[in-house]
């Protein structure tokens, strides 16, 4: 056999070899999913990336997360958190796209706006030191905004199975995943398990720990502007935890008060 096809042998290999595992790896999500319409999931990647993060950094384990059924949390976290997050849930069939379009457009926007500013504060730089005055305090460059299309479907993918980063493969595997959930999982449940997993804090997991350390109450007994509160922190809970009277905060959180009695429950 002459040494081309050799290669050509080993390479149709690789490929098979490569396709069983993506074929596997789709129905390992497949049947860890169809698990989650009676087994209460436990724990995610991202909350045992974060333990082992603060287990390193800090020397100790900090988490804390109790499961609540649904109808423990109460209904206004429940709505407070769709109209914050995701206001077309009930109806949407895992992905808006529209929304995705939308903020793919103003990240390009905010990139750009970035670029701009950072290549003028170059400028300035050189400028100065070309004088022989570098300037006294170092100008702060600027980082572009991101913001996020991702429906609670989205988000509840992520949190389950995938890391953090942005690459159009891990993107691409969060789709799937979401059509998964949608398609084995009821709207009830997967917001429930959204609920009891998403990220209020350093170590805090869940609507019960985010009501117990921020108002000390369970969460079904959550009043609706503290409700608000808690569903405008998560798309940055770590920042809000330090900044809880920002004005941004308490704006924000009027605004969903307002929008929550508008809200059906799925």
């Amino acid at each position: 056999m002459s040494r081309t096809r050799i290669w050509r042998s080993h390479l149709w290999r690789l490929l098979v070899l490569l396709l069983l595992s993506a074929v596997a790896l789709q129905l390992y999500f497949l049947l860890r999913i169809a698990l989650m319409a009676v087994v209460d999931p436990q724990s995610t990647p991202f909350q045992r990336s974060e333990i082992w993060r603060l287990a390193t950094e800090q020397g100790r384990v900090l988490w804390s997360q109790q499961w609540r059924d649904r109808d423990q949390i109460g209904p206004h976290l429940q709505r407070a958190v769709i109209a914050s997050e995701d206001a077309g849930f009930s109806d949407h069939s895992g992905v808006e796209w529209d929304a995705l379009e939308k903020a793919w457009e103003r990240n390009q926007r905010a990139e750009a706006s970035a670029v701009k500013r950072n290549e003028l504060i170059d400028r300035r730089e050189q400028q100065a030191a070309s004088r022989g005055k570098p300037l006294a305090t170092p100008l702060r460059k600027v980082e572009a905004k991101v913001v996020g299309g991702s429906t609670i479907s989205q988000q509840l993918a992520k949190n389950l199975f995938l890391s953090g980063e942005r690459t159009a493969a891990r993107k691409g595997q969060e789709f799937l995943i979401t059509f998964m959930l949608e398609g084995l999982l009821s709207k009830p449940r997967i917001l429930e398990i959204y609920l009891n997993n998403v990220e209020w804090g350093e170590g805090i997991f869940g609507a019960q720990a985010a009501a117990t350390h921020y108002f000390h109450v369970e969460a079904a007994r959550l009043a609706p502007a503290q409700a608000a509160r808690l569903a405008v922190m998560l798309p940055a809970p770590k920042r809000f935890e330090q900044r809880p009277g920002s004005p941004y905060l308490v704006s924000r959180a009027a605004t969903i008060t307002a929008r929550m009695g508008a809200v059906a429950l799925p």
